[in-house]
């Protein structure tokens, strides 16, 4: 039977499954407990990422290296590496997005809330547009896979057209774009289970000619923490996130639980967009603060981010013959604010962008 220092030099040589390290150069055999008695032998694993499908293939291979070492039972736990141990090995390149990405310069970033209604979409179709009207290069999911809306809020009539075995986005107002809405009959219900979700958005990443210069890759995400939300996630362990909500408290509660979801994946929060935060009447001038006030700073505040902006109430207006019923001219007020958050996403990854 193995001593501990031998089991601690055979476990040294597996490699953390995510930053492609040994578990020596990681440090990650962290105890190592044998009861030579009973042939039973305990171990305590450090990797980067715990409760993914990684896990548990390195938990396996564990498991039977240490069972073909002579020992009858083997209990195995796993905990997070420091953060800055992460940092300090996480690898560059390709490997970095799982090869899901155009490219490994693509900022991407997930749009989340905490709960319907808030107008999650809305922001992200603006925030697309308004990235496209500054000349970034965009791509924009539209990840809500039950609750798709992109393409009717951006006007879109068109389909995607397949070459090969490629799908090419529609673009629109300079901005290309996919959605489920492309792929089932008009309103439809979607009723699928997660891992079928998942398989439709690893196709959005991987199946779609997106190109290889693309700046900025937005999220449209579902409300809430659920399936796709945590997919993505697991995907994309460099994504960024946006959090949306209203000013009301119970909004804004609601939306630190999608906020804390990305904190605890090792995800940036970028900032807090308060959306409906008041309505401006046309003729006076006065707001009214219809949905409360302060949520959107109280968010920002306990995620320890910036609020990037406040987004009154008001349509666009409306272009008969270039219908898209929910973006909102560069001139129009509302249009004016969400170009100024634009600037914001732009000027803080100018460097990466540049040095494609």
């Amino acid at each position: 039977m193995l001593t501990e220092n031998e089991v601690r030099e055979l476990l040294g040589n597996f490699q953390d499954p995510i930053l492609h390290k040994t578990l020596k150069e990681t440090d990650g055999v962290i105890e190592v407990s044998i009861k030579e008695d009973k042939k039973h032998i305990s171990v305590k694993l450090a990797i980067a990422k715990t409760g993914t499908s990684e896990q548990f293939q390195i938990q396996q291979k564990v498991v039977d290296k240490l069972k073909e070492s002579g020992f009858a039972t083997v209990g195995i736990r796993f905990t997070e590496l420091p953060e800055e141990t992460i940092e300090k090995f996480r690898p560059e390149g390709p490997e970095n997005n799982n090869g899901l990405l155009p490219s490994n310069k693509t900022v991407v970033i997930a749009i989340a809330s905490g709960k319907g209604g808030v107008g999650k979409s809305t922001v992200s179709v603006n925030l697309a547009v308004n990235l496209a009207r500054m000349g970034k290069k965009v791509g924009l999911i539209d990840a809500d896979i039950y609750g798709f809306s992109v393409p009717d809020m951006m006007g879109i009539v068109d389909r995607p057209v397949v070459r090969g075995d490629k799908i090419f986005p529609v673009i629109r107002h300079g901005v290309k774009v996919i959605s489920m809405a492309f792929f089932v009959e008009e309103n439809a219900p979607v009723i699928w289970r997660g891992p079928m979700l998942g398989k439709m958005l690893t196709s959005f990443f991987t199946e779609v000619e997106w190109g290889d210069d693309l700046d900025f890759l937005l999220l449209d995400l579902p409300p809430g923490t659920g399936d796709v939300a945590l997919d993505v996630h697991q995907m994309l362990p460099t994504s960024k996130e946006i959090i949306v909500t209203t000013p009301h408290p119970t909004a804004a509660f609601v939306a630190a639980r999608a906020g804390a979801m990305a904190i605890q994946t090792n995800h940036q929060v970028l900032g807090v967009i308060e959306n409906m935060s008041y309505y401006e009447s046309r003729k006076t001038g006065e707001k009214a603060y219809i949905f409360g006030q302060g949520g959107g700073e109280k968010l920002a505040e306990e995620l320890k981010v910036p609020l990037l902006g406040q987004i009154p109430l008001g349509q666009p207006d409306w272009d008969e013959d270039d219908f898209a019923p929910a973006i909102y001219q560069i001139k129009h007020p509302i249009g004016k604010i969400y170009f100024k958050i634009a600037e914001k996403i732009a000027d803080k990854f100018e460097n990466k962008i540049n040095n494609k």
